[in-house]
């Protein structure tokens, strides 16, 4: 199988090395498989476009001028790869698959051929993901069933015995914990592995979105051309989660809702945004009361505080 690996980072440099390490000590392991490792830098300022250039030579570098998002920056990648486009003469042949991959990732023993030899041994999937592991070794759930109106609400007010449960969207931990792989609605960008097949399917990710539930559209969208997606727990990845996107808090929120917005108007009927509408708007305005409140009594840090009450104002004019 030939098989690409493409990676969109931002200012994670040193997260970026040891991710590249773990892939290429990995290949290493894998005889018979190859892959062209692509790495697209959305503009950060900390020299990861370097250290890729003279550590990690084999590496294809796209350094962007811009931060692109994931979206943007993934379709780069494909673009380059051969998908979404006629392939010039410079570009190569496209791959079997292309595994996306998160900078903030390590790749564990066996991972990248077992994930492959999934997609080789069962032609009807359209793309898997490994188990997930958080960096202190805890299991990070690494798929999620499509959201509904129960999921939007626990996401918005959490309940405790609730939150590890299919209501919130979650597959069983046991399912996690065995050796079999399990069909589910969409898994995370972290580590998502998809078959060429699938991509030409359905074309590349939609650019309206900049960060967060890009890979979740994309998704709806294979399955809705029948090309189902499986999580492969034999498969580990660890999973640093959210490194970048720690760096622009405010900015992320905003992200995260105005991405969810246009997933619901894509995939969800008229009656159903409504809800969702309402809902979203509801809570905000309760967190924008609460972070008020507390920057007038002197709760908190002002600053963070201007930030939250500064995000929950934008998402309450998408709402508008």
């Amino acid at each position: 199988m030939r098989l690409a690996i493409l990676i969109v980072s931002y200012q994670v440099r040193d997260l970026l090395r040891a991710c590249l390490q773990s892939i290429y000590e990995d290949l290493a392991r894998s005889p018979g498989l190859t892959a062209q490792v692509v790495v697209v830098d959305n503009a950060s300022a900390d020299g990861s476009a370097a250290m890729v250039a003279e550590e990690f030579p084999l590496v294809h570098l796209i350094a962007s001028s811009e931060n692109l998002g994931f979206a943007r920056g993934n379709n780069v990648g494909l673009r380059w790869l051969g998908f979404g486009t006629t392939s010039s003469p410079s570009s190569p042949l496209k791959p079997d698959a292309v595994l996306l991959l998160n900078p903030d990732t390590e790749l564990q023993p066996g991972a990248l051929a077992t994930l492959s030899d999934f997609l080789r041994k069962h032609p009807h999937a359209g793309g898997c993901c490994p188990r997930l592991n958080y960096g202190d070794g805890h299991l990070q759930h690494s798929a999620f069933h499509f959201p509904g109106l129960v999921q939007l609400y626990l996401d918005l007010h959490p309940i405790p015995r609730l939150m590890e449960t299919r209501l919130n969207g979650r597959y069983p931990r046991r399912k996690y914990e065995g050796d079999r792989p399990f069909p589910v609605d969409f898994a995370l960008g972290a580590a998502l592995m998809v078959r060429a097949e699938a991509i030409d399917a359905v074309g590349i990710l939609d650019e309206a979105y900049f960060m967060y539930a890009e890979e979740m559209d994309w998704q709806k969208r294979m399955q809705q051309a029948g090309w189902p997606i499986y999580c492969v727990p034999t498969a580990r990845v660890i999973h640093y989660e959210g490194q970048s996107a720690r760096q622009f808090r405010r900015a992320m929120t905003v992200a995260l809702w105005r991405s969810r917005l246009r997933y619901y108007q894509k995939h969800h009927p008229a009656w159903k945004q409504r809800a969702e509408r309402w809902l979203i708007a509801r809570a905000m305005r309760q967190r924008l009361d609460q972070a008020q409140a507390a920057l007038a009594a002197g709760r908190g840090d002002p600053q963070q505080l201007q930030e939250q009450i500064a995000a929950y104002r934008e998402i309450l004019e998408e709402l508008l």
